[in-house]
């Protein structure tokens, strides 16, 4: 399991770099990324489902997450992206709590009024730091979760890879 987007997040095939993109029928290679968005996005959603909180995935309770998770394939037809995006019954974006975790503690805030030193009300040299270490230093409030789009592409990577190899060498004109 990884939790990085870096490189396990990109998938290239091989062997079609020579050709020009209008070489290639547009509605046939679409129709290629289609079918790859639609495999590892059911790929990343059966991730969740199945392992009920267990390999690092999260939980699936209210399956806000599962129906967030998308596939778009661009303008031109050569790329598929798949993610996770907000929908409308998420009051902020949480696959992002997800992968990144939440640290323990609340955000250093401001002096209340008289509260500091001085006339302009600052606190003592070092004070912040102490307060942001003590606060890095804290326990997860939600610890950061394994990256289940790049295991579903990683687990398909193969197919895929097969799938897009027939499909640009059938929409070669």
């Amino acid at each position: 399991m990884s939790n990085s987007v870096a490189v396990e997040g990109y998938l290239h095939v091989e062997g079609f770099e020579k050709f020009d993109r209008d070489a290639f029928d547009k509605r046939k290679v679409r129709a290629g990324f289609r079918k790859v968005g639609k495999l590892v996005t059911q790929k990343a959603q059966m991730n969740i489902a199945l392992s009920r909180g267990q390999a690092g995935y999260p939980h699936n309770r209210t399956a806000r997450l599962l129906h967030s998770i998308n596939f778009k394939v661009s303008r031109s037809g050569f790329l598929v992206k798949i993610a996770p995006s907000m929908t409308s019954d998420m009051t902020a974006f949480y696959p992002a709590f997800l992968h990144y975790g939440v640290k323990q503690g609340n955000k250093v805030k401001a002096l209340a009024p008289g509260a500091g030193n001085g006339k302009s009300n600052r606190r003592a040299r070092g004070a912040r730091a102490d307060l942001m270490a003590a606060r890095n230093a804290g326990g997860w409030r939600i610890a950061p979760r394994d990256n289940y789009m790049t295991d579903a592409l990683a687990d398909s990577n193969s197919e895929a890879q097969q799938i897009l190899k027939s499909t640009f060498a059938d929409a070669l004109q």
